[in-house]
This record gives structure tokens, C-alpha cells and sequence, in this order.
């Protein structure tokens, strides 16, 4: 009897849960307010992370930003400022480095309070064959890229749970998704940032029973200087993705409490064709779509600042 009361509860709930998702469909999900919540978002000297950070400022949030590069975290909250931020605190820390996330995350809780929504946006890649990434790198890129999402969590997540409120987003990637050729370290690791978010997403909800929400992002390559250079060979599918419709989308996501993002929307297709089709068939899709040449003219963050030097000194 036991057996067909569940059965027959999880047909109901799955009945119901697709009635909803259709629902949404034709009638837009109620975005959430988040004024006056605490929004802390490493990588926030640059790129979507500032982006994420002005956006959120206009919205009434308290912002804390976290970078390493000091210069353009203070330029960051200048112009979350300018867009309304009245509370906007920077603060200088390496993600990767564990004792220094728990020391400054003590600072903010004195300065500011809890966070209530933990963007994980601060990625590093390094853009070679397996064999040509040196040993170092390959560790920083998982110390950026997943470690320190460990870190950040342990840090903020128990108020969360304590106050039964409370949102985490990862912004993993299209490659934490899919394997690609010279990007061993930054794929591997988005697989593990992938993962570690969706493993936390299930305790949070069947162990926790937590109200605490999740949001995971995977995005195909972003117009940023990080993937300076990549391609598509077919932009219509697989678009270089401007920065500001991925921060807007991210936000979106977020005020909507979706659980998994991913841009385009192509790469929703490509799972499922991951899944279905022969190993062979998957590689001769890769290499069809070009995603297996897209790296050969990456050039990066690093091999652009070494061009610039190189002009100013000519």
C-alpha cells in the first residue's frame, strides 16, 4: 500500500509540477524583490561580475564585491553608485585562498551582516593543450574555478540555512557541461563547479529541507577578455554571447528563483543529444560545429596585456 501511495503522490506532483512549467511559459514567473538584501559577488572587478554588481545595485541591494584587483573593484562600486547603490562595500580578496575567504568574509559580517545571495562568478582560464598546462595552473584554475566556491559557502551558507532564507548561484559553464579540447583544467573544473552546486541544490531540499535557493549558470563563451579570441563557427547556434544579456539573463534568473540557466538555448538541445547519440556521432557533431577549433585563436587576458606592453614600448 505503501508502494502505490507514493507512486501515485509522485505522479501527482510530477502532473503538477509540468502544469507549472507550462504555466510559466505564457505567464512570466513574479520576480522577487531583492532590496535591502546583502549580495556579495566575487570577480566583481571586471566583466559580468560588474555588470551583475550595477544591475543589482539599481534593484536596492547591498552590495559587496570581492576582487583581487583593488583598482577595478573600487571602479566597480563607483559606478553601482552612480545606478543607486547606497551601500556599496569592495573588499580585496584571492577566492582561492581559503584562510583569506573566512578571514574577510568574518570582516563583512562585522561591517555589513549576513549575505543573503552568494554569486560565485570569479573564473580563470588557461586557454592550452593538456600537456603544455603547467602544473601550477591547473591547480589555480580549480582553486579559482571550484575550491573557492567550497570556501565561500562554508563561510555564508550556515547563516543562510539559520534564517531559512537565503540564495547561491554558481556561474559554472557551457564547458562544465561538455568537455572541450584545450580547456582541460577550466572544463574539468566548471564540471566540478557543476556538480558541487547540484549535489548542494538536492541536500539543501531532501536533507535540509531548507527554503534556501539555487541558481546554476552555464553560458557559452562571453565576449570578455577572458576568452579574447575564441570563435563560432556557426553564430546563429552557438553565439559569442554579449556581456550585458548575460548579466541581464543572470538576474532575471535569479529574480525568478529558475535553478539551471544556459545560453543559448541550443545548449539545451545538445545535452540531450549528448545523451542520446553514439560517441562517434557526438565528436563528428563537435567537429562539425567547429567547437573543436573555437580555442585556435585564443589569445586571453594575459597574452592581450603582453601585446599592449609590447605597443606602448614600440
Amino acid at each position: 500500500m505503501d508502494l502505490i501511495f507514493e507512486t501515485s503522490a509522485f505522479l501527482a506532483k510530477l502532473s503538477y509540477y509540468f502544469l507549472e512549467s507550462l504555466a510559466y511559459k505564457i505567464i512570466p514567473k513574479k520576480k522577487k524583490n531583492v532590496a535591502g538584501e546583502v549580495v556579495l559577488i566575487t570577480g566583481a572587478g571586471s566583466g559580468l561580475g560588474r555588470l551583475m554588481a550595477i544591475k543589482f545595485a539599481s534593484l536596492g541591494a547591498i552590495l559587496v564585491l570581492w576582487d583581487t584587483n583593488e583598482e577595478g573593484n573600487m571602479e566597480t562600486s563607483r559606478l553601482a553608485k552612480e545606478k543607486g547603490g547606497e551601500k556599496v562595500f569592495a573588499y580585496k580578496c584571492d577566492c582561492s585562498n581559503r584562510e583569506e575567504v573566512y578571514a574577510v568574509a568574518d570582516q563583512v559580517k562585522e561591517d555589513v551582516g549576513d549575505v543573503t545571495l552568494l554569486i560565485n562568478n570569479a573564473g580563470v582560464v588557461t586557454g592550452k593543450l593538456f600537456l603544455d598546462t603547467p602544473d601550477d595552473m591547473v591547480e589555480r584554475s580549480f582553486r579559482v574555478n571550484v575550491l573557492s566556491h567550497f570556501w565561500t559557502y562554508k563561510a555564508f551558507l550556515p547563516a543562510m540555512i539559520k534564517a531559512n532564507h537565503g540564495h547561491l548561484v554558481c556561474i559554472s559553464s557551457a564547458a562544465g557541461l561538455i568537455g572541450i579540447n584545450v580547456l582541460s583544467d577550466y572544463s574539468s573544473s566548471k564540471f566540478a563547479a557543476f556538480g558541487f552546486a547540484e549535489s548542494l541544490l538536492f541536500e539543501l531540499k531532501l536533507v535540509q529541507k531548507s527554503n534556501v535557493k539555487t541558481t546554476i549558470v552555464c553560458p557559452y563563451f562571453i565576449k570578455t577578455g577572458m576568452f579574447n579570441g575564441a570563435t563560432s563557427k556557426f553564430p546563429l547556434l552557438l553565439p559569442l554571447l554579449e556581456q550585458e544579456y548575460v548579466a541581464q539573463r543572470i538576474v532575471n534568473a535569479i529574480l525568478e528563483e529558475q535553478i539551471y540557466l544556459m545560453m543559448p538555448r541550443f545548449i539545451y538541445f545538445g545535452m540531450i543529444l549528448k545523451q542520446v547519440l553514439s560517441s562517434k556521432m557526438v565528436i563528428a557533431l563537435i567537429e562539425y560545429l567547429g567547437i573543436g577549433a573555437c580555442m585556435t585563436s585564443f589569445r586571453g587576458h594575459e597574452k592581450v596585456q603582453n601585446e599592449t606592453e609590447k605597443q606602448h614600448q614600440s
